[in-house]
């Protein structure tokens, strides 16, 4: 007797295993974890997943996000495509914005990053005038007039237009979100009540959007 319940627990487990992922109970649920956007957003890599990185430089809570954000993109599978997306609700946002694509145009993104971080967050100066920029870029080797050219250029502004624009579809409650595949929004607060477990319900999406 005892044997046959064992067998029988064995292949009702087998049985569970083998569901499809649609007829299995969903870990994270669409309104009260994530949420579905009405319009889906154009991604940037129709052959990826896109994830992207919804952050303001100014932000204490995205300035702490960065290790763990971080450590997922570096460690996420090669099907995900990760984009850092500086949103933009007011003025000094947007300046902010244009500061992200001036480095990015300037190719000094990678290295300038977390020192606009640390200048808004840590050090708590301020970064919303040409004079500043120029004088943070020069940390980077680049020259004044370079680095005024490259923030007033028509390509950062037309990026920084597309970023206000894309704010506005995405429709993110704060800073920092989570878009995946341009059809999920995942935000702090009411949604999800830490860092690490937003990263987690953008895994469940990943894989939600694989299946």
């Amino acid at each position: 007797m005892t044997a046959r319940i064992l067998l029988s627990l064995v292949l009702l487990l087998t049985s569970l295993t083998s569901l499809p992922a649609s007829a299995q109970v969903d870990r994270y649920v669409a309104g009260t974890h994530y949420t579905v956007l009405q319009q889906p957003v154009r991604t940037s890599n129709a052959d990826k997943i896109e994830v992207v990185g919804v952050f303001w430089y100014g932000c204490p809570h995205c300035f702490s996000f960065e290790p763990l954000l971080n450590d997922w993109a570096e460690n996420c599978a090669d099907d995900i495509a990760f984009v850092r997306f500086p949103a933009i609700f007011n003025s000094l946002m947007k300046t902010h914005a244009q500061i992200f694509y001036a480095a990015e145009n300037l190719h000094i993104l990678d290295r300038a990053h977390d020192t606009i971080f640390d200048t808004l967050v840590m050090q708590r100066k301020q970064l919303q005038t040409e004079d500043q920029v120029v004088t943070l870029f020069a940390e980077y080797g680049v020259d004044a007039d370079t680095a005024a050219k490259a923030f007033n250029s028509f390509s950062v502004k037309t990026k920084v237009n597309q970023a206000q624009k894309l704010t506005n579809e995405y429709k993110p409650r704060g800073t920092p979100s989570m878009v995946v595949n341009g059809k999920y929004l995942v935000s702090l607060g009411g949604q999800v009540d830490s860092q690490q477990e937003m990263l987690r319900v953008v895994d469940f999406l990943t894989e939600k959007e694989r299946s």
